[in-house]
């Protein structure tokens, strides 16, 4: 799979400038996220990469088609049936995998309901099995959770997560949950002032959890406790950004506390990993 490759990119629309020298490489077969205050920029930059925008200068490598993307408003044929939404935009050998990502999704019961008939989040779902079934080699999706609660959130990205894992496909997911980003991502690219302010491993971003909060942008509620308890003085990771890790890292500082270890932070630590705004 190859390297999607944006060099030195600039967009503007008039006087205001979007991006400017934007320079970033997305590996190929990778789920990338791409985060950053409202406004900075991301849809535009996701436009670009379709070729839905042309840049003022600069260039974009290592497209591979079919591309496909899900944007926050639904595009969908109001009066067809979910199932023939999906069917209508993947080649006619695939049709048959339609009803399997929209039962996959938790529309098994609903194929043939017209999607005027169904709510917000029934319609995003449809969108995203739509996309899945054209079966894309770059897949971009742009807040594909948006207005679902807990459970749809799971089953959609669970859903986009598993085909990612069996196809390979490049996937950029556009998203303001941090726990979203924690789960599914591979990498994270943080915008800022139509630049690159961050762009890294999950655990290495969200190692900086102070500085994406100085950007205004939140981080996982199990990172903001670890850096309370490191503000506290408590010897405990900055890197904490799962349920499963934050458990791990607890039994075992308890297993320390039990040896006769001290959990107390070295003061130059504690600096360094503060919780400014938590």
């Amino acid at each position: 799979m190859n390297d999607l490759i944006l060099e030195q990119v600039t967009k503007g629309f008039g006087a205001h400038v979007v991006l400017q020298e934007f320079s970033a490489r997305f590996p190929g077969g990778q789920c990338t996220c791409i985060m950053g205050p409202s406004g900075c920029g991301k849809t535009t930059l996701l436009r670009l990469i379709l070729g839905l925008e042309q840049p003022d200068s600069g260039r974009i490598l290592g497209r591979t088609f079919p591309m496909a993307a899900v944007f926050q408003e639904n595009r969908l044929f109001e009066d067809f049936s979910a199932l023939s939404n999906v069917t209508a935009v993947c080649p006619r050998e695939r049709r048959s995998e339609a009803a399997q990502h929209l039962t996959a999704l938790g529309l098994g019961e609903s194929l043939h309901a017209p999607v005027r008939t169904l709510s917000g989040g029934m319609k995003r779902r449809v969108a995203v099995a739509g996309v899945m079934a054209m079966k894309p080699r770059i897949l971009v999706l742009d807040e594909p959770a948006a207005g679902l609660d807990p459970e749809g959130r799971d089953d959609i990205l669970s859903e986009v997560k598993e085909y990612h894992k069996k196809t390979g496909t490049t996937v950029l997911l556009v998203s303001h949950s941090m726990e979203d980003i924690a789960k599914y991502a591979n990498r994270v690219l943080v915008m800022s002032n139509k630049k690159i302010a961050m762009y890294d491993t999950v655990e290495k971003v969200f190692a900086r959890a102070p500085e994406l909060l100085e950007l205004g942008l939140s981080v996982p509620q199990v990172t903001k406790i670890f850096l309370k308890l490191r503000e506290m003085g408590v010897d405990v990771p900055a890197d904490v950004y799962t349920i499963p890790y934050a458990v791990k890292m607890i039994l075992e500082a308890k297993r320390r506390r039990e040896a006769g270890e001290s959990l107390v932070l070295p003061r130059e630590a504690k600096k360094e990993g503060g919780a400014a705004g938590c």
